[in-house]
Order: C-alpha cells, then sequence, then structure tokens
C-alpha cells in the first residue's frame, strides 16, 4: 500500500496544498516518515486526509473556470460505520462548490472496498450539482465495490458504470478528459431521478 502514490504527473498543472481556495492549501507532506495508515498499512505521505480514518484523497487538478475537479481516492470508503460520505462532503466538496466547482470526477481504482447507508449525502451533492449543470461520476471502480454501490442506491445520485469504467484517464489531458466525461454525461444524465 505504500508503494501506491497519488498520480503526479498534472502536478505542472496544479498542486492543491498550493492552491488557497483548495480544502488541502497550506498541506505539508513527510516524505521520509510513513504516518497515514489504512489499518494496519502504511500508506504514501502525499495522501490527504479528510476526516475518515480508512480512505484518503487527492486532489489532481482543478479548472475554476471550467468549474471541474479530479479527485484520486485510496482505501475502503465506509459509509455504515464512519459516514465518509458526510467528511467528504463537509469537509472537501462543500468548500469546492463555494469556489464554483460543479462537475467532479472521482477516481476509484484504489477503493479496496465500500460499505454503504443511507444516501442522503449522495442525494444533497446530486442536488447541488444539478442546480448549476454539474455531475458527479465515479470512474475505474473494482466489481465488487460497483455492486455494493448499486446495492445501495448510490447509482440513482452519480454516474458509474458503463462507459464510466476502464477509462485510461492517465493518457489523455484533463481538459480533454473532462470533455470526454460531460459528453458521456449528457447521454447519460436523463437515467438519474428528477428531484
Amino acid at each position: 500500500m505504500h508503494d501506491i502514490e497519488p498520480y503526479y504527473k498534472w502536478r505542472d498543472r496544479y498542486i492543491a496544498a498550493e492552491d488557497d481556495q483548495s480544502p488541502f492549501y497550506g498541506q505539508q507532506y513527510d516524505e521520509f516518515q510513513y504516518s497515514k495508515k489504512i489499518y494496519n498499512y502504511f500508506i504514501h505521505p502525499q495522501w490527504d486526509e479528510f476526516g475518515s480514518a480508512t480512505l484518503y484523497a487527492k486532489i489532481l487538478i482543478v479548472d475554476y473556470d471550467a468549474h471541474y475537479a479530479i479527485i484520486e481516492f485510496i482505501g475502503e470508503w465506509n459509509d455504515c460505520l464512519t459516514n465518509d460520505i458526510m467528511h467528504l462532503k463537509r469537509n472537501v466538496i462543500d468548500v469546492m462548490m463555494g469556489q464554483g466547482i460543479c462537475k467532479y470526477l472521482l477516481i476509484f481504482e484504489n477503493v479496496l472496498n465500500f460499505h454503504g447507508s443511507d444516501t442522503d449525502y449522495y442525494e444533497e451533492w446530486y442536488e447541488d450539482v444539478s442546480e448549476v449543470n454539474g455531475w458527479v461520476t465515479m470512474v475505474n471502480m473494482l466489481d465488487h465495490v460497483e455492486t455494493e454501490i448499486r446495492e445501495t442506491g448510490i447509482h440513482n445520485y452519480v454516474l458509474l458504470g458503463g462507459p464510466f469504467q476502464d477509462l485510461n484517464w492517465r493518457m489523455i489531458k484533463p481538459h480533454t478528459l473532462i470533455n470526454q466525461i460531460d459528453e458521456l454525461c449528457g447521454v447519460t444524465i436523463r437515467t438519474l431521478p428528477s428531484q
């Protein structure tokens, strides 16, 4: 686990710790001492804490003019025991929404497990972004993670599966990637419930 580093090839474009509008502004990283853990496993020090004991994030890029953010995750997403979605929504997403971000691409490749609960925060997030023609999509998730998310009903509020799986996002420039996701969302968005 300690070898899994957040994607770093967009750092010439964006660093959340240097963005005074970011929830992680001013964050310091110790590259020589590993202190963050998921259970008993140390993780790379570049991952950011947002209130969860088992889930960490990295804002890879934000474009305030185009209103999007790409966020990568690692660990176990546990809404059942630790209400991870509440921590994410209140400590990260609400801050970003306040800065005009309404399109969220969440990279799930390193989310190893998901334990669902109710959907209130997902529904709130959906309503927030829908008011400004935004969206939330979860990409490249493990099959059992997608199954649990669907069983919990979260797929009613975020876009996932199908064309949002197996994206080779590392090979695409961020703006091009968001434009592709925007097109996919335009086709898929009508399947989400009207609130």
